[in-house]
């Protein structure tokens, strides 16, 4: 491991202040970030603990949720409007990880994690052009059951492994940033990065920009949620593919949907040409069906993961179709 200076921040303006100095890296609950630092894939020259900035979770006045960046995984699950208002969310985080990370994880750092490919993690034996960008990418001729079908490039096929990503996804999640030049707002589906030639860029952060917080917007009036994993094993086992959806019925037609996918892609996959072939159409599995076709229909299969783009249209059908017989 490579040496490292340490300090903790009392806030979020004291972290970015530290944070601003070259090869320094935040440090939240440590549960990816420690991993990559004991293989050498993170060298950073200084931490900067941030477990000391706000864990509140609190009401905004519009009715959603602003949620600390220092939140751990398990107290935003078990928030009592998280689990009334988002119970989506809360399924999501508890289907990620065991009680011990998800005891540690915090919602900044989640956000945050970096693949879990293994021939990323492969620091002897395999190029990795996201480890060490020119490098190649073992995975594509390699053992790839688990990589990415959308959004991928000759570059890098590895997947993003966040489940409660997706579900901030399909939210409409708001991030907020603080760093040296200030404070900004994006959507969550606008902080990450595809890979195109440069696979080593996985967010939109600024150099010393920091999350400080996750806004919710408030709950959608009429709406029915899931998520759904779909796994090699029943716990603690990455996505093969994953589905957030919320959906609205009346009169037997779609008035609302939001779709976003896990285990397909680099980022979390906000499933937009199936909603909006769904938005006004039938309640049906036919149309559910053709809707999760369309958006597969640019998926980019690899030799050892085809079967993830007909397992991604059947999951997709399934939880819409679950959720529309709640309307009958």
């Amino acid at each position: 491991m490579t040496p490292f200076s340490y300090s903790r921040a009392s806030d979020a303006g004291q972290a970015v202040q530290l944070g601003a100095m070259a090869q320094a890296k935040y440090l939240g609950g440590g549960t990816n970030l420690v991993d990559l630092l004991r293989e050498t894939i993170e060298r950073p020259s200084s931490l900067v603990d941030v477990t000391g900035l706000s864990s509140s979770i609190t009401s905004t006045p519009s009715g959603g949720l602003m949620i600390g960046a220092a939140t751990t995984n398990t107290a935003l699950a078990e928030h009592r409007l998280v689990r009334s208002q988002y119970p989506m969310l809360t399924r999501s985080i508890v289907a990620g990880a065991s009680a011990q990370i998800r005891n540690m994880a915090t919602v900044g750092g989640n956000i945050l994690q970096r693949t879990r490919c293994a021939y990323f993690y492969d620091t002897e034996g395999s190029r990795c052009n996201k480890r060490s960008p020119g490098q190649g990418c073992d995975a594509i001729d390699g053992f790839n059951r688990n990589h990415a079908i959308l959004g991928t490039s000759k570059s890098c096929v590895a997947t993003h492994p966040s489940d409660m990503c997706v579900a901030l996804a399909a939210l409409d999640a708001i991030v907020h940033l603080q760093g040296p030049a200030g404070s900004r707002a994006i959507p969550l589906t606008d902080l990450h990065l595809l890979p195109d030639d440069d696979p080593q860029n996985e967010a939109v952060l600024l150099p010393g920009e920091l999350i400080t917080a996750i806004e919710l917007p408030a709950p959608l009036v009429g709406t029915r949620s899931s998520y759904r994993k779909v796994r090699d094993r029943a716990s603690y086992a990455f996505a093969l593919v994953s589905v957030a959806a919320v959906l609205a019925v009346e009169n037997g037609k779609v008035t609302d949907v939001r779709l976003a996918l896990g285990g397909v892609a680099p980022k979390p996959w906000r499933a937009r040409q199936s909603e909006n072939a769904l938005l006004g159409g039938p309640a049906t599995e036919a149309a559910f069906r053709s809707a999760a076709e369309a958006e597969l229909i640019d998926a980019v299969p690899l030799s050892g993961n085809g079967f993830k783009v007909e397992l991604a249209i059947r999951t997709m059908t399934a939880v819409l179709t679950s959720l529309a017989g709640d309307f009958s």
